[in-house]
């Protein structure tokens, strides 16, 4: 059994991502892991101040959710960041989420090129859904997902589940209307 978290940054509570999200989670749950789902709207996380107080692994001096969240992303085996796609890439909502990554960094004398740090080491994955369904609509998002979370941070990547073509932006969510929910939730029966 494995300790999944799942970070949504998302907004609509019944949108695309949530329903991507609720059939992940029912996988990962009926395959034995424990899964605790954490919406960032419900839990406010503010972008990083570039302050440096929480330097090593001092709490963030920003008095918001972001502090009771970090013990969970300590504990947890895999961190899945669940997003729909806002101009070309992860939410803002997210975006701010991963720069507080930096008050759970530990000091390293001889970091690997590119990096200033070092951070426990986890698995993770990325849900995202989008109205379009281009051959090209998520490659800022897994750039970022791959640059930031994989190469700078170090998690193990465990897959991604890009759902495009849910309906346009003005309307209700159509993912029920395509295969991603089955998708997401065989994505979660065998995370691991």
């Amino acid at each position: 059994m494995k300790k999944i978290l799942v970070i949504v940054g998302g907004g609509r509570p019944k949108g695309n991502t949530a329903q991507l999200v609720d059939a992940f989670f029912r996988g990962a749950s009926e395959a034995g892991h424990q899964v605790e789902t954490i919406s960032l709207v419900k839990n406010e996380v503010k972008g990083c101040l570039g302050c440096n107080a929480c330097r090593y692994e001092k709490p963030c001096v920003q008095k918001d959710a972001f502090n009771d969240i970090a013990p969970k992303i300590k504990s947890a085996d895999c961190i899945v960041f669940a997003s729909p796609l806002y101009f070309w890439t992860v939410s803002a909502r997210i975006k701010a989420f991963i720069e507080r990554f930096y008050c759970i960094a530990q000091e390293d004398p001889n970091p690997l090129l590119g990096r200033y740090e070092k951070y426990p080491v986890h698995d993770c994955a990325l849900l995202m859904t989008s109205a379009d369904d281009f051959f090209w609509t998520f490659e800022q998002a897994v750039s970022y997902y791959q640059f930031a979370i994989v190469n700078y941070i170090g998690f193990h990547d465990r897959g991604m589940l890009l759902a495009g073509g849910c309906g346009d932006t003005n309307g209700a969510p159509q993912i029920g209307k395509t295969e991603h929910l089955t998708r997401a939730y065989e994505f979660g029966k065998m995370i691991y």
